[in-house]
């Protein structure tokens, strides 16, 4: 992924408001990203944990969801996968929901997916973050086709938001 800007990813917004937008806490250390290995750029919000945000490059253009996730629970200490990069982790997925764009979004319409609670799918991919014994499956992927399927994951969800 290219180095975004904090202008590029507030604009990139597709089921938040434009205020919303302009509200959110972005990271500050976007210079410091591993951008060349990110298949998109996720992050939660430190001032609101159930609040999490991802940003990628569908078809040239860049598109981000707002997410929303429950507060942990004693049922997340047991193993889950994630659905976007097929990474298990003990406490380590989340269910992020985002609001559907559009009137779908302002009538309460949303989806929701499993993903790491870190958002650092691209890294668990490439291997460069570890979630632990046990979580990546055996496959018989190469790492390329991996991060196809994360990506492939990624603009579904997305999909879903625009639908």
């Amino acid at each position: 992924m290219k180095p975004l800007t904090e202008r590029e990813i507030r604009s990139a917004f597709v089921n938040c408001t434009k205020g919303e937008a302009t509200r959110m806490n972005i990271p500050h250390d976007l210079a410091e990203r591993p951008w060349e290995d990110l298949d998109f750029f996720g992050w939660r919000d430190p001032g609101a944990p159930d609040r999490a945000y991802l940003v990628a490059e569908i078809d040239g253009r860049l598109r981000g969801v707002a997410l929303r996730s429950s507060h942990a629970a004693s049922w997340q200490t047991r193993r889950s996968m994630c659905s976007m990069c097929v990474t298990t982790h003990t406490g380590g997925v989340s269910l992020m929901v985002a609001p559907k764009a559009g009137k779908a979004g302002k009538q309460g319409n949303s989806v929701g997916a499993y993903i790491c609670s870190d958002l650092d799918c691209s890294l668990y991919v490439r291997g460069k973050k570890d979630a632990g014994i046990g979580a990546r499956l055996h496959e018989t992927l190469t790492t390329e086709e991996k991060i196809e399927r994360t990506t492939t994951n990624v603009a579904a969800l997305v999909a879903k938001v625009l639908a």
